[in-house]
């Protein structure tokens, strides 16, 4: 979900792991020449998530730490992506946590540029968390800072490889 810390956690995760961060919304950037904000604003939600599913489907399986938009998770041939390039991992944070991080982020997220925005973030979260816990790893990130958060992420992964190898 937007706000849980795909990026920054993910940048982290990377820096521990010594593998590279991709970023799929700085990918559509790049493919298209404007900012997500401008993406949606021009083309819609929908011209939005076909090129994000592109951008997926063009990453080759590798070293990498990946984080994509939060509604990623909305297509299902995106599933087939994220399962084909590794594992999954749903940052779970409280609707308190995604509020605050959201309230004091410089990032213009395009789905919450609405009056009561706070709705709009709890009826998303809502709507998408079974979707979310489709992944192969979910861990709480509320009140965790970055260096710990990377982690905990970690752990989980070795935790999840380690049970996935003795079955």
């Amino acid at each position: 979900m937007m706000g849980a810390g795909k990026s920054s956690l993910g940048r982290s995760l990377a820096d521990l792991t010594g593998r590279t961060f991709v970023d799929t919304d700085l990918l559509l950037q790049q493919r298209l020449g404007r900012p997500i904000s401008q993406i949606f604003q021009i083309y819609g939600e929908q011209a939005f998530r076909d090129h994000e599913s592109s951008v997926i489907r063009s990453i080759e399986p590798g070293e990498i730490i990946l984080s994509t938009g939060g509604g990623a998770i909305l297509r299902p041939e995106n599933w087939a992506e994220f399962r084909r390039l590794g594992i999954t991992i749903y940052l779970d944070a409280t609707l308190e946590t995604i509020i605050d991080r959201l309230t004091s982020s410089k990032k213009k997220r395009p789905l919450l540029q609405v009056e009561n925005w706070e709705d709009r973030a709890r009826d998303l979260l809502e709507s998408r968390t079974d979707l979310y816990r489709k992944a192969d790893v979910t861990v709480r990130v509320d009140d965790v800072d970055l260096v710990y958060g990377a982690q905990r992420v970690l752990d989980a992964i070795e935790e999840y490889e380690r049970n996935r190898n003795q079955s």
